[in-house]
């Protein structure tokens, strides 16, 4: 037998460049990589540019109005802009995605209303969009759930025929968002097995942002998180998850090849998660501030930035232009937010069975016995609210 030593540890630091595919440095000089390339143009990298910047701006909003307590909490996004934003960019509509709570940059891309991101977080709805809208998912909390969700679906796509017809608008696949702290849930371990087993068209698409709140990725795991996909019999890649580039390339690949009926991929995102966890996090009570002083120096917008200055993409007018629409779009959001109407008691027993049992009809015609007794107030029915 065998035993392979001198294996690379899990984390590395920003100073200590990992074995990824990189297709644009920090400083915005472009890259060569023998097994990928982005096929885009300069107008393609100026739309994810934009998006970028704007997604951002949605994170600062919505980051202050909780601070002034307009949201319960928030999930910052700060430094992973690239990672989401190249791989909605390398899919096709037909293709659905599974989020956690943190793909803003996502929903963003997909045509989500961010207004509707900061419903969920202010409390006054169950959701927010039709999932079948955008082909994107309502947000999820129990931490690995969606991957399951994500393979299930998959699944469906093959038993429907929409995998490997060679058809581009009918073939599809789905994208199974999570983060480093995930990977080590069992729900993801799961998904792995179903996936590899149906030859599932999914794409599991991990954030390593290398910090599971607290706890570092060392401590999760003792080798890189995309060497586990062989282990369940597909393939895995890093990627620098700060390249939108690079991120755009390898997601094109992994999605055509699942569309083609060859089955899963994990994709690792190598990034950084420059803010807290959450709004109620303090990182500086578990993280160095020169790690994050480093990383911002790879910071995913502006090496996209200078490259786009280097090709004469873009100039100050343009990123003047760039930043009013940014300016706007926050004003835009804090009004949005402020006027969002609270939902009616009752609209919580709305959706939730497509037959709803006895018991919870007794339970729903008890809570509005119950609201009665504070007459004039408000519309306790979903149907008289809207």
């Amino acid at each position: 037998m065998t035993i392979l030593t001198g294996a690379p540890t899990a984390h590395e630091s920003a100073d200590c460049e990992p074995d990824y595919v990189q297709l644009l440095t920090p400083e915005g000089e472009r890259r060569e990589h023998p097994d990928h390339d982005f096929d885009g143009d300069d107008d393609l990298v100026r739309t994810m540019h934009r998006d970028m910047v704007l997604v951002r701006r949605v994170d600062t909003e919505a980051t202050a109005l909780q601070r002034h307590g307009e949201l319960g909490i928030w999930a910052q996004l700060l430094g992973q802009e690239a990672a989401q934003v190249g791989a909605a960019h390398a899919t096709r509509p037909q293709d659905f995605f599974f989020p956690t709570y943190r793909e803003h940059g996502v929903a963003w891309v997909r045509g989500v209303d961010p207004a509707h991101l900061l419903g969920l977080f202010r409390g006054v709805d169950h959701g927010g969009w039709d999932p079948a809208e955008h082909n994107f998912g309502l947000y999820t909390i129990v931490i690995g759930a969606q991957t399951l969700h994500a393979v299930g679906y998959a699944m469906g796509l093959s038993a429907d025929g929409c995998v490997g017809t060679g058809d581009p608008t009918r073939d599809a696949c789905t994208v199974a968002h999570f983060g480093d702290g995930a990977s080590s849930q069992g729900d993801v371990l799961e998904s792995f097995v179903f996936a590899a087993t149906y030859d599932a068209p999914v794409v599991f698409f991990c954030q390593n942002n290398q910090w599971a709140i607290s706890a570092p990725i060392e401590r999760q795991s003792r080798t890189p998180l995309h060497w586990r996909a062989p282990a369940f019999g597909f393939p895995g890649v890093r990627v620098d998850g700060n390249d939108v580039l690079a991120t755009y390339a390898v997601m094109r690949s992994a999605t055509d090849r699942a569309r083609s009926g060859e089955g899963p991929m994990l994709v690792e995102a190598y990034t950084y998660r420059m803010g807290a966890h959450t709004t109620t996090d303090d990182p500086t009570r578990y993280r160095s501030g020169a790690d994050v002083d480093a990383w911002r120096r790879k910071d995913p917008i502006s090496r996209v930035e200078a490259y786009l200055r280097r090709a004469d993409a873009i100039d100050d007018a343009y990123l003047a232009a760039l930043e009013q629409e940014a300016a706007d779009l926050g004003a835009d959001l804090r009004r949005r937010c402020r006027e969002l109407p609270d939902p009616a008691p009752l609209a919580l027993f709305d959706h939730v069975y497509a037959d709803t049992p006895p018991e919870l009809l007794e339970q729903r015609d008890a809570y509005a016995a119950y609201l009665e007794q504070f007459e004039p107030a408000a519309p306790a029915t979903a149907e008289v609210a809207r």
